[in-house]
């Protein structure tokens, strides 16, 4: 089944963490996958220490895609794309029954990453598995086969108020 967690509010990453939990609790094969984010979010070091989850980020985006060098751009995007890859790879193979796609719907909407091989990831595997994507903005083709769509609306948040990001609690 496809889940899509998607707005501008604070928790949608946090609601595919707990679900990473849940279904690893439950004995099941967990693969969260981190795209546009190098792996320094405070979630990642408790992931990697539960059994039953693999955790991949994207070494190689240290920086905001609009701070971002058409170099570091390419270098990003083949990252994903080998992310992809995996997730093709360990599905096919039934090594996953999860497997969450955080900040995928950004990564998806900036093409940093091949738009094709993604949606044909999510198309082949979303009736076999459970598929998490996180994010913005998600594309139709997702919303039509979405089994689950929770949107996370900010109604309000420090931000507008100039606080920024706090370790531990937005990332």
């Amino acid at each position: 089944m496809l889940h899509i967690y998607h707005g501008d509010g604070k928790g949608k990453t946090t609601a595919a963490v707990g679900l990473a939990v849940r279904a690893a609790g439950a004995g099941l094969k967990v693969l969260f996958m981190q795209f546009l984010k190098n792996g320094s979010s405070s979630e990642i070091k408790i992931l990697s220490g539960i059994d039953g989850i693999t955790v991949m980020c994207c070494e190689e985006c240290s920086k905001f895609t609009f701070e971002m060098n058409s170099d570091e751009k390419l270098a990003v995007a083949a990252k994903h794309d080998n992310m992809l890859r995996t997730i093709g790879d360990l599905l096919s193979q039934n090594n996953a029954d999860v497997v969450i796609m955080d900040e995928f719907l950004d990564a998806y909407n900036k093409a940093m990453l091949n738009k094709e091989l993604a949606e044909r990831v999510i198309m082949d595997f979303s009736d076999t598995a459970e598929i998490v994507l996180t994010g913005r903005s998600p594309d139709e083709i997702f919303i039509e086969k979405a089994d689950y769509i929770s949107h996370v609306t900010a109604e309000k948040h420090p931000y507008s108020r100039g606080i920024t990001a706090r370790k531990g609690i937005e990332y």
